[in-house]
């Protein structure tokens, strides 16, 4: 058995989520734990001596399953009182002391402000003997100031900005992360940068609404600056964001995706419905047809840009005629994919509380109305690739049935995940590498590129990428990088010389 102190940090929600989640696991190592997956199977323990649950408030069943989750620790806690078990994320910044009433075993609670504070906490509550329980109600610390274990060699996330000034009836988002915090356009550039000097290809721009960044520092056109900005730096192939308001999106952001080479032609849009009446009570500041307008501006300048989106069925008072509007736009659309969802009850949100709370029943047959017309215009869009090139930067594994067909995968520049074979005597890439292959079909969910099978082009092109997954093979999780320190902070910019025509990447 090692004697090393192992942890385990387990993920729920989005890409916020996950981001946070790779300080805390270099807050871990910093603290002298190592990643229970490193340890050699044969002499891993079944449960790492801390457990960190990072929680999501926002999805259904988001409670059930936390509690569910820690139920099934319980056995082990009790085998091994020196076991230790962390809640934090937006579920411990909304429930609190609850989640020690209800599940005692736990030995400390943090929230989404505070994440750099976990291993104070474990040893607090080693120390005491008892459950810590700390919930800040404001940021002090931003989470790319800390320590990272980051679990792609090629791909990371960069936070610009924490919080969300929007009141949407149906989000606890606001309440959990606060107002909204930019982050100075310097040091998210010097992160990227730092990012790209270690071998990362891909960068992924985070915040609750990407494209309100600037409103703390009084720059509206922050955010296109921001990603000519990226497009100077050298060796970055792709960058993406996620995720914008449809409110706050404007003209230079379209110009900027479209005259920076290397962002992608790919852009997350939330519809939430097509209903205006809905919108309204959703507090959405936007419409349907200002909707539909951005996706004609971004179409007219990205050609083949792949478009995405968030949608809610039934909300509270929806009617059939609401609906039919929500099909409609999602019809006009051409959305390449859709993360749809069944309206559920978020206590603490003002939809909790409206009147006209639809059925289980009802909500059920539009949900599978809406899904099987997505799946038509999914299934259609990804057929007009049938005989096209794309380029697909290659990852780990990305197709469940990859081993059975000898395939590998990877993501195009759009986004789409892509299954390509690799020709007798080809050259197989790495991960991390950039592959050129031919479309031969496109299913509802992924494209299938066998054309090197028929004598079609297949090119690889060797990346930093690639290099920096290959040096970690020999890491002790294999392809994942060891901790990097954080980098500077929150806040308006501090005064500058620059002109305010000026690039972000001089701030």
């Amino acid at each position: 058995m090692t004697t090393q102190r192992t942890y385990d940090v387990r993920t729920h929600g989005c890409q916020m989520n996950v981001h946070d989640s790779e300080r805390l696991a270099g807050l871990l190592e910093t603290a002298g734990y190592v990643d229970l997956a490193s340890i050699p199977a044969a002499v891993r323990p079944a449960t790492a001596d801390v457990v960190v649950f990072n929680t999501c408030a926002v999805r259904e069943n988001a409670d059930n399953k936390l509690y569910g989750n820690l139920g099934q620790l319980r056995p082990a806690k009790t085998a091994n009182p020196d076991l230790q078990i962390a809640v934090g994320g937006c579920m411990a910044q909304k429930d609190r002391d609850t989640i020690v009433k209800r599940a005692p075993w736990v030995d400390v609670v943090f929230g989404t402000h505070n994440i750099g504070s976990l291993p104070v906490l474990l040893d607090r509550a080693r120390h005491n003997k008892r459950a810590e329980v700390e919930i800040l109600e404001s940021l002090e610390t931003f989470p790319s100031t800390l320590p990272t274990r980051r679990d792609s060699a090629y791909a990371a996330w960069v936070s610009i900005s924490v919080g969300c000034n929007n009141t949407c009836t149906f989000c606890i988002v606001p309440s959990l992360r606060g107002k909204e915090q930019d982050r100075r356009p310097g040091d998210i550039l010097a992160e990227v940068q730092a990012l790209v000097d270690q071998g990362v290809i891909e960068i992924t721009l985070l915040g609750q609404n990407v494209n309100t960044y600037g409103v703390e520092f009084g720059d509206k056109g922050a955010f296109a600056k921001l990603l000519r900005a990226c497009g100077e730096i050298d060796g970055l192939e792709r960058v993406r964001f996620t995720s914008p308001h449809p409110a706050a999106f404007t003209d230079d952001v379209i110009e900027a995706m479209a005259q920076t080479p290397n962002v992608m032609p790919q852009l997350h849009m939330p519809l939430q419905s097509g209903s205006d009446r809905v919108l309204k009570a959703m507090r959405r500041s936007y419409r349907s047809e200002k909707f539909l307008g951005i996706l004609d501006k971004v179409r007219a300048q990205i050609p083949d840009a792949a478009i995405t989106t968030d949608l809610i069925v039934g909300f509270p008072g929806e009617t059939e005629e609401d609906f039919a509007q929500t099909l409609r736009v999602v019809e006009a659309s051409r959305f390449s994919s859709a993360f749809t969802f069944q309206y559920s009850i978020r206590p603490g949100t003002p939809a909790a509380t409206m009147e006209g709370q639809v059925t289980k029943a009802v909500v059920q047959e539009r949900f599978d109305r809406l899904i099987a017309l997505q799946e038509d215009v999914s299934w259609a869009e990804n057929r007009r690739f049938e005989g096209r090139e794309v380029e697909v930067l290659v990852a780990p594994f990305e197709g469940r049935k990859d081993g059975e067909t000898a395939r590998m995968s990877g993501r195009a520049q759009d986004n789409r995940l892509v299954h390509f074979s690799v020709p007798d005597g080809g050259e197989r890439p790495r991960p991390g590498d950039l592959v050129t292959v031919g479309v031969t079909y496109g299913a509802p969910h992924h494209l299938v590129a066998d054309g090197a099978l028929e004598g079609g082009r297949y090119a690889v092109r060797r990346t930093p990428g690639g290099d920096a997954w290959e040096r970690l093979q020999t890491a002790a999780v294999p392809g994942k990088p060891e901790v990097s320190l954080g980098m500077p902070s929150v806040g308006a910019p501090a005064p500058s010389s620059v002109p305010s025509g000026a690039a972000c990447a001089s701030s």
